[in-house]
């Protein structure tokens, strides 16, 4: 079964706190040789932005590492790979919006997909145990705008196909976590 953990939910639903009482409980088991990283895809493009990326440092367990990975999310995780590190990644929403739906630029859609297959290819071979950190958008009401479909549903493939090589998947409400085993789906 594989080490790592996507969490999903909705905004404000206690991912990020999640994945960070994870990462210190991991973290204690294994004494002074265990390492959190955490690799952050946000980019602070406008002040509500930076507020949020403000209240998660600051929020932050003390001596996690932090790696900024706004675009090249495999590339961060090859750097911080280590048996002894375990990396939260928060997280593929934002993520998926840096290459989706910049703001400045076009989207680079060829980027995206070559940077999607990395990741799906990487993960099955990481020493670190991930704790991945995304969205649940696909649950309201159909986007009006092309892009914004487009989008939900992206995130969604993404949600499956990582949920797919993690050993947990939990969904996060209201503060709560509800956690299972991911099943195998490759017959299906």
């Amino acid at each position: 079964m594989s080490p790592h953990e996507l969490i999903v939910g909705g905004q404000r639903s206690g991912k990020s706190r999640r994945a960070e009482g994870l990462a210190l409980h991991w973290q204690a088991g294994g004494g002074l040789n265990r390492r959190v990283a955490v690799i952050a895809t946000a980019l602070a493009a406008d002040d509500e932005m930076r507020a949020r990326i403000a209240h998660h440092r600051a929020t932050r367990p003390a001596g996690f590492d932090t790696l900024e990975a706004p675009l090249r999310l495999s590339a961060a995780l090859q750097q911080v790979d280590d048996a002894g590190t375990l990396v939260v990644v928060d997280c593929l929403t934002l993520w998926l919006v840096n290459w989706l739906m910049p703001m400045d630029g076009a989207p680079d859609e060829a980027g995206w997909l070559a940077e999607r297959a990395a990741l799906l290819a990487l993960l099955p071979q990481l020493k670190s145990p991930v704790v991945f950190v995304s969205n649940e958008v696909g649950w309201g009401v159909s986007p009006l705008g092309r892009e914004v479909r487009d989008y939900v549903d992206e995130l969604g493939r993404l949600n499956q196909d990582v949920a797919r090589l993690c050993g947990q998947l939990t969904l996060m409400v209201a503060g709560q976590a509800w956690t299972r085993a991911v099943e195998d789906s490759s017959d299906a």
